[in-house]
């Protein structure tokens, strides 16, 4: 039996500093970098990824740079995007209340919706500083846009992957 191969392109998206770059170089080379690097801009990498037996997803992946000052670049690196990451700092609380705004702006691009899924990113961090977003509220958040809501560790690995094979699903699904 040959192989169903899906081609998606997929945005990260959020606030700079959230560890948008680390996720994806978690997910494509297993490897995490401590030293943070700003995305200037846009940078993309490629996996052709089994999420599933006998199926194939070849994931474009676009890490698009969060500092506001890249905000003029972004309308092009949305253009064709199958699917989104909107993702958070679980360490630095303020990153959750921008992620509506990054939402907003999604929307007003995109010509139509696409899936995406929210992740608080840093979870390894949660034990030494403690609860810093509500739960509760990002639940209802997501349900009301009708997504889904994981944390992970790109430091760690942790539901990394899962991550990618939720919004694999949830693009092909659309």
């Amino acid at each position: 039996m040959s192989d169903i191969i899906y081609s998606l392109k997929v945005i990260i998206i959020g606030p700079g500093a959230v560890g948008k770059t680390s996720i994806i170089n978690r997910f494509v080379k297993d490897e995490f970098i401590l030293k943070y690097k700003l995305t200037i801009g846009t940078d993309f990498l490629t996996k052709t990824f089994e999420y599933k037996p006998n199926k194939k997803a070849k994931l474009q992946i676009w890490d698009i740079g969060g500092q506001e000052r890249f905000k003029f670049l972004r309308r092009s690196f949305y253009d064709g995007a199958n699917g989104a990451f909107l993702v958070f700092d679980l360490s630095r609380g303020h990153t959750y209340i921008e992620i509506k705004k990054w939402l907003t702006e999604m929307y007003q691009i995109m010509e139509k919706k696409i899936p995406f899924i929210l992740v608080g990113n840093k979870s390894d961090l949660i034990a030494e500083i403690g609860e810093l977003i509500n739960r509760n509220e990002v639940e209802m958040f997501v349900k009301g846009e009708k997504s889904i809501y994981i944390e992970t560790s790109a430091k760690t690995g942790d539901n990394v992957e899962q991550a990618f094979i939720e919004l694999i699903q949830r693009m092909i699904r659309k």
